[in-house]
């Protein structure tokens, strides 16, 4: 695949062949992160991609569109089966994209919008000030319960019914269990507000039917392609029929322009391929490793936020081994163990320091790995955790993290290698 750049551009082909030495016997463990099949990788670079287009199928603002209106209309139509829902929007570029562009369908600047705070394990564009939903729109944030660390259903009713957003969101990227829609729903139907979930971070278990689908309780459910979907680069709304005219409108042209029809045809190969027995059999393994995961590491001396999970990811208190998230984070990468330094619910540092490591099953479950090696990581773990400022320790610790990776090598045949 790389033929041409290997010749026309060395620097910048040695720069990808390194990272691609690093994911193929890496043991990934950032739970944003999966691994895509070889067809995504060439979806991804396919002749679609010379092609510009705005507007929908059937309503376009450029001539030869036939067969994008084909590749668009396949992509809503998987989209809409994956998922039972009534319209599917799939040319936003990025979650982050797709919240914008609901967003755009429904509020005006300034309308107030309330959604899970950051630090507790919501996402920046919920209503973060420090992103442009906190800066466009007036904000409330909800948050866990102090004691159980899960949402507090009955605090958020209390602050919706006195703050009367017009946006409810759910959704968040470190909250390790099932989210009640329903409630969320019920809740923003009594306060007079729209209800939208993100569901990025869950969206693969949901397809596969491990995870509580948010699609028969709120208004609009946005999502990236990546993740557990371990798909495209992209992202994607869906919503009730009565909402299909204003989520158009607010893609385009109300948050962007012309869509990348090459990331499209991969998310139509996406979508199909969720849909898949083999797919949704993994989607069951990455709960399973996450549970084991976590069992793992609580029988080493964390502490699991909420005690568990109930998806593809775990959020650990490492504060019991006396270090600190970034402190972690850094010798487990030493080591070849990628995962993030994370805020934990009321954590007393900053967060680029953090308490806590978000840790995801996903990526290592999709090349291979089952309960048995789950024991395998959370011992190593515990070691770098214990080992973290012993270079000699972590030497031979980055060893045998190399032995269990190369058992478990991604493996794209004849893509990335040389002639």
């Amino acid at each position: 695949m790389l033929r041409s750049v290997r010749k026309s551009d060395k620097e910048l082909y040695d720069i990808i062949m390194r990272e691609w030495g690093r994911q193929k016997t890496g043991v990934e463990m950032i739970a944003s992160e999966s691994y895509v099949p070889v067809e995504i990788l060439e979806l991804q670079g396919s002749i679609f991609t010379n092609k510009t287009m705005e507007g929908f199928p059937g309503n376009r603002y450029h001539a030869g569109y036939r067969h994008l209106d084909e590749l668009e209309t396949l992509c809503i139509e998987r989209a809409k089966e994956l998922f039972g829902a009534d319209h599917a929007s799939v040319q936003p570029h990025s979650g982050s994209n797709a919240n914008q562009c609901v967003y755009a369908a429904i509020l005006k600047p300034g309308d107030r919008i309330m959604g899970m705070r950051l630090d507790q394990g919501g996402h920046l564009t919920h209503g973060s000030k420090a992103n442009f939903s906190g800066k466009t729109y007036e904000t409330m944030s909800y948050g866990c319960s102090a004691e159980t660390e899960r949402i507090d259903y009955d605090e958020v009713e209390k602050l919706a019914m006195e703050f009367r957003p017009k946006l409810l969101i759910a959704g968040a990227s470190a909250y390790p269990r099932f989210i009640d829609y329903e409630r969320m729903g019920s809740i923003a139907k009594s306060a007079g507000a729209y209800f939208m979930v993100d569901m990025a971070h869950v969206a693969g278990l949901i397809a596969a039917g491990v995870h509580p689908s948010p699609v028969p309780y709120a208004d609009f459910v946005t999502s990236t392609t990546t993740k557990t979907l371990a798909g495209a680069r992209g992202g994607f709304v869906l919503c009730k029929e009565e909402f299909a005219k204003k989520l158009d409108k607010g893609t385009f042209p109300g948050a962007q322009g012309s869509m990348h029809p090459h990331i499209m045809a991969a998310k139509a190969f996406t979508f199909k391929r969720a849909l898949t027995d083999e797919y949704r059999d993994t989607m069951k393994q990455v709960v399973k490793n996450a549970c084991r995961l976590g069992e793992a590491l609580t029988a080493r001396g964390f502490r699991l936020v909420t005690c568990g999970t109930d998806n593809h990811l775990v959020l650990v208190d490492v504060r019991p081994k006396n270090i600190t998230g970034l402190q972690l984070d850094t010798a487990l990468d030493y080591v070849g163990i990628t995962v993030n330094k994370n805020q934990i619910p009321n954590d007393p540092q900053p967060p680029m320091i953090s308490s806590g490591v978000r840790i995801g099953a996903t990526a290592m479950t999709i090349k291979g790995m089952k309960e048995a090696e789950m024991d395998i990581v959370g011992g190593l773990i515990n070691e770098v955790a214990e080992n973290a400022e012993n270079m000699s320790a972590l030497d031979s610790i980055k060893e045998r993290v190399q032995e269990l990776g190369s058992k478990f090598a991604l493996n794209y045949p004849d893509y990335y290698e040389a002639e």
